[in-house]
């Protein structure tokens, strides 16, 4: 799919639903060795991340975030802690239209990065790792 033509009338954004069912689609086709890393993972989509995500990441835009993995990462856990909260995929909406919008690659495939990013980097992949991984899907 290439670039948006701003003078085509293409129907609605896609909303919160549109995004998440997006997301789940792209996890089931994840491969194997990080898809076993996320059997628990909740996905939840938001507008925009929070301010306080925002300050603490030190990002001044809130277009510069298209999402985050929110959970203790694997070398930071113990098999005595006990988990508060599930670990948790957000996804932001209009940071994420916004540069689907701007590219030429389809919103199926900006998810799929996204996923495989905050997968990858929560679990400390390498981004040779990454790529390997969005090459085979």
């Amino acid at each position: 799919m290439g670039g948006r033509d701003t003078t085509d009338s293409i129907g609605p954004a896609p909303n919160a639903a549109d995004i998440e069912a997006l997301a789940h689609v792209a996890l089931a086709g994840l491969p194997a060795e990080l898809r076993r890393f996320v059997h628990d993972v909740v996905v939840r989509i938001e507008d925009f991340a929070d301010e306080e995500t925002l300050d603490e990441m030190g990002i001044e835009s809130e277009f510069d975030l298209l999402g985050l993995y929110r959970g203790v990462s694997l070398d930071r856990r113990s098999v005595h802690d006990v988990r508060e909260d599930v670990d948790m995929i957000l996804l932001y909406r209009r940071p994420l239209l916004d540069y689907w919008c701007g590219g030429e690659e389809t919103l199926e495939a900006v998810v799929r990065h996204v996923l495989i990013h905050e997968i990858g980097h929560h679990f400390g992949l390498s981004d040779e790792a990454m790529e390997r991984i969005e090459a085979e899907g």
